[in-house]
């Protein structure tokens, strides 16, 4: 008898609710154990990944994805290899539950322990790359938590084949590995998403990662809670008394590295106290790689007054330009009436993602640190360096731009949450 689209998402998620009981009695040598026979198992079915993606490439080519979107969903040995070093990597970190965060006694003698446990059964979307599926199935087993892994359909055979190794591999290496632990959604329907997010009883958290459609579309409809940032609209405020050479250095590592990633840059704040001196130097090195400006009024003055050669690409900046994460080679600039100006434009403006300042005035940095309401704020620092490896968290499986729970680049701990302890000695209330 065919099982409802209903069925079989409660299936997946009971199944999973037990995994994630099973999963909180491994030792660290077990899991470790685990990760590490599934490292191996991937290199060594490279081939096979390979045949597999190069199914979902050719879907991928007749269904008109762009270059861009095939390359992401490419699967190559080096991808495979960097699969395999990131769940190495995993293996090698400290574990992250059991560990003991607070312990105080009350006067009656009641010890209290406030220790890390894992969060439970953890639903993660995502899009196109589909070494995500080792990656967020290798963090969260690590934490002790299970996964139901929901793919794009454009990677669904390469995605059904790494989860099968990985079970497989952890069932080969561990006598009591839970088979559920890691599991993939199987059907292509919308709608089984929407199924999966209504079953609290089982279910403890989703995760998306993708496009901010994407995500907005999973916050909507989820009943539990999701961790999430919907877009990354990062800036860099150069102050009056920064030092031009390194604020050069920032702006153009920002916007130029990787365009196309959440921490990159989208807005240039300059203080009008240099904007004479600086503007044409920092448009000058933008244009040299190919960056389109988009400029208020004041900068476009300054710009024109210059006469670069070759002229940049210049265009008026909107209101909604601010609002804008472009993921491409185009930046807004505006010039501001100093450090409260820019803090406003940000605090308006930017998602809370990263958000940089550049200066040589310790007073200042400080309060721009205070008052940017962000899940990275930076002094003389790109804000490139949000991310789970740059800040020596290890793997990441996200970005969080929420103020509950995790905020930032999230890595293991992240993926735990924690219970109190009381060891008493017959203490009752009074």
């Amino acid at each position: 008898m065919t099982m409802s689209l209903t069925e079989q998402m409660t299936e997946l998620a009971r199944q999973a609710k037990s995994a994630a009981r099973d999963l909180a009695r491994l030792s660290r040598a077990e899991k470790d154990g685990c990760l590490l026979a599934m490292a191996e198992a991937l290199e060594r079915r490279a081939p096979e990944l390979e045949a597999a993606n190069a199914l979902d490439l050719e879907a991928g080519g007749r269904a008109g994805l762009s270059t861009a979107m095939l390359d992401r969903l490419k699967l190559d040995g080096k991808r495979i290899a960097g699969m395999a070093r990131g769940l190495r990597e995993v293996a090698a970190l400290p574990d992250p539950v059991g560990r003991q965060l607070e312990e105080r006694v009350r006067p009656n003698g009641l010890r209290l322990q406030k220790v890390t446990t894992p969060i439970g059964v953890i639903v993660i979307i995502y899009e196109s790359r589909p070494n995500v599926t080792a990656d967020a199935a290798g963090l969260c087993f690590k934490s002790g938590n299970a996964a139901i892994l929901r793919g794009g359909k454009e990677a669904l055979h390469s995605n059904r084949l790494i989860a099968s190794i990985l079970v497989e591999a952890g069932r080969a290496q561990l006598a009591g590995f839970p088979a559920h632990a890691i599991q993939l959604v199987q059907t292509p329907e919308r709608e089984a998403i929407r199924e999966l997010l209504a079953l609290t009883q089982y279910v403890d958290l989703c995760m998306p990662r993708g496009g901010e459609g994407l995500i907005r579309a999973v916050a909507e409809c989820s009943k539990v809670p999701v961790i999430k940032h919907y877009k990354g609209v990062c800036h860099v405020f150069v102050d009056a008394a920064a030092d031009l050479g390194m604020a050069e250095a920032i702006v153009l590592n920002a916007k130029c590295q990787r365009p196309a990633v959440c921490n990159a840059m989208e807005t240039l704040l300059i203080d009008r106290a240099l904007a004479d001196g600086f503007v044409p130097v920092v448009a000058r090195a933008l244009t040299a790689q190919r960056v389109q400006l988009r400029v208020d009024a004041a900068a476009r003055a300054i710009v024109e007054r210059a006469a670069l050669d070759p002229a940049p690409d210049l265009r008026e900046a909107t209101e909604q330009d601010y609002y804008t994460e472009y993921n491409d080679l185009i930046l807004n600039v505006r010039l501001v009436a100093g450090l409260g100006e820019a803090i406003d434009h940000i605090n308006q403006y930017g998602s809370a993602h990263s958000d940089s300042i550049v200066t040589q005035d310790e007073s200042r940095a400080r309060r721009f640190l205070a008052e940017v309401d962000s899940a990275a704020v930076y002094w003389n620092a790109s804000t490139r360096f949000t991310d789970g490896g740059e800040f020596g968290l290890g793997a990441e499986i996200g970005i969080s731009t929420d103020k509950i729970g995790a905020r930032g680049p999230m890595g293991l701990e992240e993926l735990t949450s924690y219970k109190w302890l009381g060891l008493g000695t017959g203490q009752v209330r009074r």
